[in-house]
């Protein structure tokens, strides 16, 4: 419990914070917090030499520049800084004149999962740093003309423009630039980058292993030395100056919390925002996020909703899939209708937000105790999108007891059996076993014959069989890699029971009975650690379908 003085200081320094983010530049002078902010943000400029103000040469396009104003809160929503970011209009900018190659990469979400759960398994802490001003350190090489900041402008000099040394945020070539700078950085300190993920670096040393998993500007790390943690810091430290350093509690969106059992990770701030943003915060709650019994279906004369409302939800949603994969056939069914969504449509989305009301801090548990091998689960339905009658194809990752990846993704070509629909979905779900297994060879795991266990037994028949016949020439080539795949022993087929099929949940809905038995699958969690087995077992026996 915090303390009186705690939450005197707390009072204490939110008087001096602005409450209220401005519209425009006009509002943001008028408040003195706001002119202290964008008075920190040029100084940064200054300090690491980013521009030099000259007169524009003749023939050359001066960019303009805009101020954008955020309220930063902490992990209870109180405002703790009001930061205010100078970013260059960079839609203005020319390919080819003005910037050339811009491509930066960005690590995936699984890969993020992916490192947490190595560090569930290793039992050690994962850290969070973030550089202040991080585009600003990239050198750039082109010739850069901006307009002076509004509401900054030189009096004796207002019609000169600053003719940029480093990248400035907004500009097309940014990300790249800065991507380079700490790549380079971190490499020249004896890192080694990810084979298969350019965002991973590592740095090993004896037996320990600093991991550090980039996301443009938002660097998590962690170690099996608390020494190597410490280094790590100083050589980032030496060329950057970071704006915040701790253990990892929110992070790209989700909310991340280390306990002595294990890692809990859950979206409940944003499930929290969306009720509001969709004025949802007041419905009545429902135990699953589908209906079994009514599949969403093309409805040409129903009444149609707004567009962008539609959309708007579909979104977020998809991105809340981050954290709470069982929404995600839900949600993919009916993004299927944002070109034309009817009010039907509209009853299934938001019956969606009606279960995330009731369930709002689920999340994903990744406990300290348990094995890390590499397993899958492949799953697909058939003929079910009323659309195309096409087929879905559903999988999830797991290393031990830690779901890391999912799909639930339709097919885009027919299927003319059951077999067939599952056979290219045990191909999608062995592309994503493949990708993990490179991965994990950075993380000095080289894991042969992983299990994929799927629910058809032609499918795997198919898969051993070397003969093209008559009844499997129709599939495509692409497909048949699996069969290619599970000859080299990089992947087994396991036959599992259609009740023990975890990917079920990718691929069609369920009673409420079945559901809440599946997301209790000791995978997830309701905000309330607990000591968990050593993963999902599928061989043992679950509940019915009729509960």
């Amino acid at each position: 419990m915090r303390s009186q003085t705690e939450h005197a200081n707390v009072c204490l320094y939110s008087c001096f914070l602005s409450q209220v983010v401005p519209k425009n530049i006009s509002e943001a002078l008028q408040d003195n917090s706001w002119i202290e902010a964008m008075q920190e943000e040029l100084l940064q400029f200054r300090k690491q030499e980013v521009w030099k103000l000259v007169d524009l040469p003749e023939g050359e396009n001066a960019i303009g520049t805009r101020w954008l104003y955020k309220n930063k809160p902490d992990e209870r929503g109180i405002v703790v800084r009001n930061k205010a970011r100078l970013i260059a209009q960079g839609y203005t900018q020319e390919e080819g004149i003005d910037y050339e190659e811009v491509f930066a990469p960005v690590a995936r979400l699984e890969a993020i999962r992916v490192f947490l759960a190595y560090a569930s398994f290793m039992k050690f802490k994962g850290f969070q740093m973030d550089v202040k001003g991080s585009f600003l350190y990239g050198p750039i090489t082109d010739d850069v003309y901006v307009r002076q900041p509004p509401g900054f402008e030189d009096p004796e000099y207002p019609h000169r423009v600053y003719k940029l040394s480093k990248a400035l945020y907004g500009l097309h070539q940014a990300p790249r630039i800065w991507y380079e700078t700490l790549s380079k950085h971190l490499l020249d300190h004896g890192f080694t980058r990810g084979q298969i993920d350019p965002t991973l670096f590592m740095k090993r040393e004896n037996e320990d292993l600093l991991c550090v998993q980039v996301y443009v500007d938002d660097i998590i790390f962690g170690s099996t030395s608390p020494s190597m943690c410490k280094e790590f810091e100083e050589i980032m430290k030496s060329r950057f100056q970071m704006s915040s350093m701790g253990e990892i509690n929110f992070f790209i969106g989700l909310q991340v919390k280390q306990s002595a059992e294990g890692i809990f990770i859950n979206q409940s701030k944003f499930v929290e925002k969306l009720l509001k943003k969709f004025k949802m915060q007041d419905c009545q709650t429902i135990r699953t996020p589908s209906d079994v019994n009514c599949k969403i279906q093309p409805d040409p004369k129903g009444k149609s909703v707004d567009q962008t409302l539609y959309r708007s939800m579909i979104g977020s949603l998809m991105y809340l899939t981050a954290s709470r994969p069982y929404i995600m056939y839900a949600v993919c069914v009916c993004a299927r209708y944002q070109s034309d969504p009817k009010e039907s449509h509209l009853v299934a989305v938001k019956r969606i937000f009606r279960y995330l009301k009731g369930k709002p801090n689920l999340g994903l548990w990744y406990p300290y105790e348990g094995n890390f091998e590499l397993y899958s689960y492949s799953d697909s339905d058939f003929g079910g999108c009323a659309l195309d009658r096409k087929s879905t194809t559903g999988g999830c990752q797991f290393l031990g007891p830690r779901l890391v990846s999912w799909q639930c993704k339709k097919q885009t070509n027919v299927s003319v059996s059951t077999a067939e629909a599952e056979y290219i979905a045990a191909s999608a779900g062995c592309s994503q076993v493949l990708w993990l297994q490179n991965q994990l060879l950075d993380y000095m795991f080289n894991f042969l014959k992983t299990p994929i266990y799927i629910d058809n037994t032609a499918a795997m028949f198919i898969t051993a069989n070397p003969v093209q016949h008559a009844k499997t020439k129709h599939i495509e080539i692409r497909y048949h890699f699996l069969r290619d795949i599970s000859e080299k022993g990089l992947i087994i087929l396991i036959k599992v029971h259609t009740d023990k099929q975890l990917a079920d949940l990718f691929t069609k809905s369920f009673l409420s009975g079945w559901f809440e038995f599946l997301i209790g699958n000791e995978i997830f969690q309701n905000g309330i650690q607990k000591k968990s087995q050593s993963g999902p077992n599928p061989n043992r026996t679950h509940i019915p379908h009729y509960v």
